[in-house]
């Protein structure tokens, strides 16, 4: 029973993840089964969070109740939310730091709050929060806890926010908020109250964007410079994901850099492409440039995630003690639940 229900929960995971972002969905696949199950179980929470605050009519009280939901899984009692469920199991087998998902409903908060961004380090702060959270957990459930390597996994989640709201600013000026760095567009003669009362797209806030741009690239080359460090079966999934989010913001680029009017779409025979140009990543020869900045100090905004990331001592296990761990913790929820009916 435990085993179907844990089979049934990480489908309902799956569907979730297909519907909700096809880049992510589409780099997923490369990944191994044995990663692949928990970074959809992953993926699933930080989706159904973010929708559960942008579809409350009372965001604030929709964030207290994420607190309780995540209160409840960390002490091993989920409700019966399915994607709490599959978090549960991913936080008893790999010891997943609660650090990483409050920072993430933190950078939710955020949103809530409709925070500005005065400097690309602020936006740096914000894209650690709701990205480079997701990119260190990634990295824990890959059982990769060196700090290099995790420092490299949250600066890659950064770059990817980056291109987000690049991408994005149309779509999110027409709901009020705005992220680019607001000592970006003066210095490019843009009032960011008056551009957001009525949002165009010229030469001004193109070069915003473009500046915006090449530090996601400068992110995404960082970034790359982890996947050598990640164990040889989850380097071509990884590197599917930056060259996937990488190309969104290229394709902006091509397009003229007008995210007000248009939103970039990345076409699926591309990613395809993108994907299997991938599957060299676990070939990446010793003195590649990949390994260019391997050793350099995190962004100021990530070292508090990598900190908690690295810093948990737990003993290794084989892949079989792991799954027996899930296997038990669903047995014993499925229990707690039918003595509750």
């Amino acid at each position: 029973m435990a085993h179907t229900d844990f089979t049934r929960d990480l489908e309902a995971c799956r569907r979730l993840m297909q519907g909700g972002s096809r880049s992510f969905f589409t780099a997923s696949l490369m990944l191994p089964p044995r990663v692949r199950a928990p970074a959809t179980a992953l993926y699933a929470f930080c989706r159904v969070a973010d929708d559960a605050i942008d579809d409350s009519a009372e965001p604030q009280l929709a964030m207290a109740d994420l607190h309780r939901r995540l209160d409840a899984v960390y002490a091993g009692r989920p409700g019966p939310h399915l994607a709490d469920r599959a978090l549960a199991c991913v936080v008893q087998a790999y010891g997943l730091p609660r650090t990483l998902l409050d920072a993430l409903l933190e950078g939710f908060a955020w949103d809530v709050e409709g925070r500005r961004y005065e400097t690309i380090e602020d936006v740096h702060a914000y894209g650690a929060r709701v990205a480079g959270t997701v990119g260190a957990m990634m990295a824990v459930v890959m059982e990769t806890r060196g700090r290099d390597a995790l420092a490299r996994a949250c600066e890659l989640g950064v770059a990817m926010q980056l291109t987000n709201i690049a991408r994005d600013v149309g779509e999110d000026a027409r709901r009020g908020r705005i992220y680019l760095p607001l000592q970006w567009l003066r210095e490019a003669g843009i009032d960011p109250d008056a551009w957001l009362a009525a949002p165009v797209f010229d030469a001004a806030l193109a070069s915003v964007v473009d500046r915006l741009l090449a530090e996601a690239e400068r992110l995404y080359r960082r970034g790359e410079c982890g996947v050598v460090a990640l164990p040889r079966d989850c380097r071509p999934g990884i590197q599917a994901a930056r060259l996937v989010y990488a190309e969104i913001g290229h394709a902006l680029a091509g397009a003229g850099l007008d995210s007000v009017n248009h939103r970039t779409v990345v076409r699926r025979s591309r990613q395809l492409w993108l994907v299997a140009r991938a599957s060299v990543a676990s070939l990446v020869p010793p003195g590649h440039p990949m390994t260019e900045v391997d050793g350099a100090a995190p962004l100021p905004a990530i070292a508090h995630l990598v900190d908690a990331a690295a810093g948990e001592d737990l003993p290794a296990r084989t892949f079989y003690q792991r799954t027996v761990r899930v296997l038990d913790l669903f047995e014993r929820i499925g229990q707690r639940q039918r003595s509750l009916a």
